[in-house]
């Protein structure tokens, strides 16, 4: 109903500044359409547009071989050459907008608090205004949809942590379900090998240095991200944070080449799952090791490093993922309590005997 009245209410202010440019010789400044999730929302009307440039009818163009006059790239069509168009550049002097990547650029540690299961946003939003820096929403190990998530994010999108993601694998669905919905962090789990490193990459950003699809989404919304300076689409590029999981052993074969993609924010050496694939726990040799392994390639990449919170402390790690909402709401209520928590009496029968 909101979108309706909206469109009634553009529609109107279009006729009447029709309406006046045809009675007032002053010259009209042409209105910049809102910020829009729909993709198609601003398409012009039928027609309204001129096709000066477009193919004769029925007769073959020949565009694959010629150009138009005036067209920056002549010659014969040729993808691998294409020179990229300035339309998407940000505006000059453009500056970051997103706090999380403004501390990694600075250097400072950067926490993500978990939202593991939680779909409302009520809860979601507790989390974001809690004191973290971004929120690892958990899409590889629960069960819950993008919907609920699109919701809880378009909750609060100025609470203090910026909206965050760790989605189940590299490919397209995942990462633009989740740079559509409003993610400003993306955490790309296993990433095994300079190939998938690569398409975690291409999938986050939009041309040219990725393969994002201009599709729209709610963080085009003017709700969202679609009024920030320089505008969403121009500026997301500098504005996102990739930062790419290494777990398995193939991982650490590989870790050199993944840090050094272009777009890779950070590196995350994956605190459970390294001792998973490899068969040792924390502390020894051999884990500590596969740790290390992980904490060089970022060093010779120059990319941020990233660990569990506990590893707050280890040095040149700047990056963490903190607990999730359970473990903040207990964390949170024995703080308050302090020695008043867990004193309950133990009733003699009934349910709450054992």
């Amino acid at each position: 109903m909101k979108r309706l009245l909206f469109s009634a209410l553009a529609c109107a202010a279009l006729a009447v500044a029709t309406f006046a440019g045809q009675t007032s010789q002053a010259p009209q400044t042409p209105a910049q359409p809102a910020p829009s999730a729909d993709p198609y929302a601003n398409n012009a009307q039928p027609g309204a547009t001129q096709f000066p440039l477009a193919a004769p009818a029925g007769r073959d163009s020949n565009a694959r071989m010629v150009a138009p006059p005036g067209a920056v790239n002549q010659g014969p069509f040729n993808a691998d050459t294409w020179k990229y168009g300035p339309a998407f550049n940000p505006p000059a002097g453009s500056k970051i907008w997103n706090p999380a990547k403004i501390k990694m650029m600075q250097g400072g540690k950067v926490t993500g608090g978990t939202v593991f299961s939680a779909t409302d946003p009520e809860s979601y939003c507790a989390m974001a205004n809690a004191g973290y820096d971004f929120i690892w929403t958990e899409m590889q190990h629960d069960a819950r949809d993008w919907q609920s998530v699109a919701r809880m994010w378009r909750a609060c999108p100025n609470a203090k942590a910026v909206p965050g993601v760790r989605v189940a694998y590299t490919d397209e669905r995942e990462i633009q379900h989740a740079l559509d919905a409003g993610a400003l962090v993306v955490v790309v789990p296993t990433v095994d090998s300079l190939a998938e490193a690569i398409e975690a990459r291409n999938w986050t950003y939009f041309p040219p240095l990725g393969r994002r699809s201009n599709g729209g989404g709610q963080a085009f919304d003017g709700n969202m991200w679609g009024n920030v300076p320089g505008g969403y689409r121009n500026t997301i590029n500098d504005n996102v944070v990739l930062i790419l999981m290494i777990e398995t052993l193939q991982g650490l074969k590989d870790a050199d080449e993944i840090a050094k993609v272009p777009g890779v924010t950070a590196v995350f050496a994956a605190s459970g799952d390294l001792g998973n694939f490899s068969g040792y726990r924390q502390g020894t040799p051999d884990y500590e090791r596969a740790i290390n392994i992980v904490h060089d390639a970022a060093i010779k990449a120059h990319v941020r490093l990233c660990g569990p919170f506990a590893w707050r402390d280890r040095p040149d790690f700047t990056c963490f993922q903190a607990g999730s909402e359970t473990a903040a709401i207990a964390r949170g209520v024995a703080a308050e309590l302090g020695p008043l928590a867990n004193t309950q009496p133990k009733p003699e029968v009934g349910p709450f005997a054992k």
